[in-house]
C-alpha cells in the first residue's frame, strides 16, 4: 500500500507516531513555579497591611507556637493566638515555620533540656537510665511535664525577641521602600 511513498507528508496523519508528551511539567517549569511562588510569598509577606506592632505581634504567636512539639497544629495555635492577641493571621502562620524538620532536634532538645533544668529532674532522664520501654512509660509524664515546661519558657522568650526584631524589621523595609518611592 506504501511502498511508493517517497515523502513522509503523503502517509496518512492516522498512521504516524503521535509525539511523546509527558502529562507531568518539566524540572525546569516546576523550579521557575517554585520560584515565582516563593518571590510572590515574599513580597506579599513585605507589603502586609497593618500596623508593624499588629504585624509583630502575629509573628511572635506563630514563634510560640512553633516551638511546641504539637505537630500539624502549630499553624492553626499561632492563627488562632494571633486571633486572641489581635495580631496579623498571615505573619502567625510564617512564624510557625521556625520549626521545620530540619530544627525539629535542636528545638526540641534545648527546650527539653530547659524544662529539666526547671525541674531539677536532670539524673532521672539520663540516656543511659532509659534502657527499656517500660523505663521510658515510668518517666512519661516527667518528661512530658519537662519538654512542655521547656517549651514554654522558650517559646516566651523566643516569641517576645521575635516580636522586637520584627517590630524593628518592618519599620525599617517600611522606611526603606517610602524611600524608594519618593526618589
Amino acid at each position: 500500500m506504501f511502498k511508493n511513498i517517497s515523502n513522509i507528508s503523503q502517509i496518512p496523519q492516522q498512521l504516524l507516531p503521535k509525539q511523546v508528551t509527558t502529562k507531568y511539567p518539566s524540572r525546569r517549569h516546576t523550579q521557575t513555579k517554585w520560584n515565582r511562588y516563593g518571590r510572590y510569598l515574599y513580597w506579599r509577606f513585605i507589603r502586609m497591611r497593618g500596623t508593624p506592632e499588629y504585624i509583630a505581634r502575629g509573628l511572635a504567636m506563630g514563634v510560640f507556637a512553633g516551638l511546641f512539639p504539637i505537630f500539624g497544629l502549630q499553624t492553626i495555635v499561632g492563627i488562632v493566638l494571633a486571633t486572641l492577641f489581635r495580631g496579623h493571621k498571615v505573619a502567625a502562620a510564617a512564624g510557625t515555620w521556625v520549626s521545620n524538620p530540619l530544627t525539629y532536634v535542636p528545638i526540641y532538645a534545648i527546650n527539653f533540656q530547659v524544662g529539666q533544668l526547671l525541674l531539677n529532674s536532670q539524673e532521672e532522664f539520663m540516656a543511659k537510665s532509659i534502657i527499656s520501654f517500660q523505663e521510658l512509660m515510668k518517666y512519661g509524664s516527667k518528661f512530658v511535664a519537662a519538654l512542655f515546661l521547656g517549651c514554654l519558657v522558650m517559646g516566651l522568650i523566643c516569641g517576645t525577641l521575635s516580636y522586637f526584631v520584627g517590630l524593628k524589621l518592618i519599620h525599617l523595609w517600611r522606611r526603606q521602600r517610602l524611600k524608594k518611592m519618593s526618589n
